[in-house]
């Protein structure tokens, strides 16, 4: 896959595989979550990951913070390979740099540990030993991400679930990463609160000088939020384009797919409208005529094969 010259890639993710084996009435099969999957993050950028559920997206950020071992493939950050033996050396490479927010605010935070304790968790991890320190310093970062400071002494269940969000970024953040993967953080939100949650992380990127790997299903959300954008169909990354030319230039029938189930706010012409139904029998990769990565245009990269090439460019705009 090629790189833009003018921007550093601060993550480069090559051949990624992550393979699952699963055992039913006797039979062994393996599920390939994420099968041999490319692309860059560059410095500064938000990248959205697509996709719908079970497609491999959330594997994929697990796979690069290593809560996964890859079962092939290379992941880089900053020159640097992260996947391999994971050592004490290269563990802590990876937690001092990379940073996740998951995507259930429940579930990922411990409901015995004050917020104090939750956040201030990392920053004990690093080193930072001194209790007043760390409680100042977790202060700070309730201050950056929307609540008080009188909130570091409560529990999880004393909050809400955008709340409890904003606790998971503070989490994410204390440690000073340089990069955030987002694990569909707003979908488990009200749609009242996730766009203030889109909000603060913008905010927080441009405060921070944060990269953001944006992983979520909900495309209208990741056209706003994604410099450019990935799109994830059974494990395979389909195609690869900025926000702006994958919205004016769908060319991947699962692409055109996801985006013509995006509802409109009309209802009227939400009601005409035709959506799109994307068969993936309709391939024809039988007899050697097996799909490739083909770069149609700078930076806009589509798995297909000569023939469907030829096919879906045909009626490309510029």
């Amino acid at each position: 896959m090629s790189t833009n010259e003018n921007k550093k890639a601060l993550l480069r993710v090559e051949k990624l595989s992550m393979y699952f084996t699963t055992k039913k009435r006797g039979i062994k099969d393996t599920v390939k979550a994420v099968d041999d999957v490319s692309f860059e993050v560059y410095k500064g950028e938000t990248f959205g990951l697509v996709g719908e559920s079970g497609c491999g997206k959330t594997t994929t950020g697990r796979a690069i913070i290593r809560l996964y071992d890859p079962t092939g493939g290379k992941v880089y950050f900053d020159g640097r390979e992260i996947t391999g033996k994971l050592d004490k050396e290269k563990k802590k490479f990876v937690t001092d740099r990379i940073a996740m927010i998951f995507q259930d605010p429940i579930a990922s935070l411990n409901p015995r540990m004050t917020v104090e304790e939750i956040i201030g968790e990392g920053l004990k991890v690093h080193g930072v030993k001194d209790p007043a320190e760390r409680s100042k310093r977790v202060r700070e970062m309730l201050l950056k991400v929307g609540l008080s400071p009188e909130h570091a002494t409560r529990y999880p269940h004393e909050f809400s679930g955008g709340q409890r969000q904003r606790i998971g970024i503070a989490r994410a953040l204390i440690v000073g990463p340089e990069m955030i993967i987002a694990d569909e953080p707003i979908s488990a939100l009200d749609v009242s609160v996730q766009a203030q949650v889109i909000n603060l992380l913008n905010d927080l990127k441009e405060e921070f000088g944060l990269t953001i790997l944006f992983i979520a299903h909900n495309l209208s959300v990741v056209k706003y939020f994604s410099d450019r954008i990935g799109v994830m169909y059974f494990g395979k990354l389909v195609e690869l384009a900025t926000s702006e030319d994958l919205f004016k230039n769908p060319l991947h029938p699962y692409t055109k797919a996801l985006l013509s189930a995006i509802p409109q706010p009309d209802p009227i012409s939400e009601k005409k409208r035709q959506k799109i139904f994307y068969d993936p029998e309709s391939h024809d990769y039988k007899d050697g005529n097996h799909p490739s990565y083909h770069e149609v245009k700078p930076g806009h990269l589509l798995y297909c094969t000569e023939s469907e090439l030829k096919e879906w460019t045909k009626d490309m705009k510029d």
